[in-house]
């Protein structure tokens, strides 16, 4: 092998090394993908009826449906009224359902979704959005139920009828496992 031939065999394998790191860096966030059975992240929101900051940790021991969603998504609309059904229904257990939205506008416009709609839950208002990278949302809206220990036990893409047997169900089984 000529001297030629041998140092354009390294740069060829060093190109190949420096292409796999570079690869495998963009690629890492995609291979920790958050599922059922992951540590549900930490997010920040403001609350709206206080306006004051909110992370899912305000919420730990506590049996949590995760909503995130957005005034101007049709499902979105459709599923808040399961959503309120099933927050009544459950009252004065240690369920909290939590609806944060990721409008770009300013609260008011999410305040006026809220009474449009007589919500009484808790909503959050993530304005810059940060919760979908965070939560690797692929839309709105999507849904986690996390259990008292902070853990994922269901993730939801789409509207879901949450006042439906199954969900409350899975909720009450998950209240009462403590």
């Amino acid at each position: 092998m000529t001297n030629r031939q041998q140092w354009t065999l390294v740069a060829g394998v060093v190109m190949t090394a420096v292409f796999g790191v570079a690869l495998a860096i963009k690629l890492r966030p995609q291979l920790n993908l958050l599922e059922v059975g992951s540590t549900a992240p930490d997010f920040q929101a403001v609350e709206l009826s206080s306006g004051r900051p909110a992370t899912i940790e305000n919420y730990r021991g506590k049996v949590v449906l995760l909503n995130i969603w957005a005034t101007w998504c049709p499902p979105c609309k459709i599923e808040m009224p399961s959503m309120e059904r099933l927050h009544q229904k459950l009252a004065g257990t240690d369920f909290q359902l939590v609806a944060v939205s990721v409008d770009e506008e300013d609260s008011s416009v999410v305040n006026k979704f809220v009474k449009e709609y007589g919500l009484t839950f808790p909503v959050l208002h993530n304005q810059d959005g940060s919760i979908r990278q965070i939560y690797q949302t692929t839309g709105v809206p999507e849904s986690f139920v996390i259990d008292r220990d902070g853990v994922i036990v269901k993730k939801v893409i789409g509207a879901a009828d949450w006042d439906a047997p199954v969900n409350e169900n899975l909720i009450r089984r998950l209240l009462d496992a403590r």
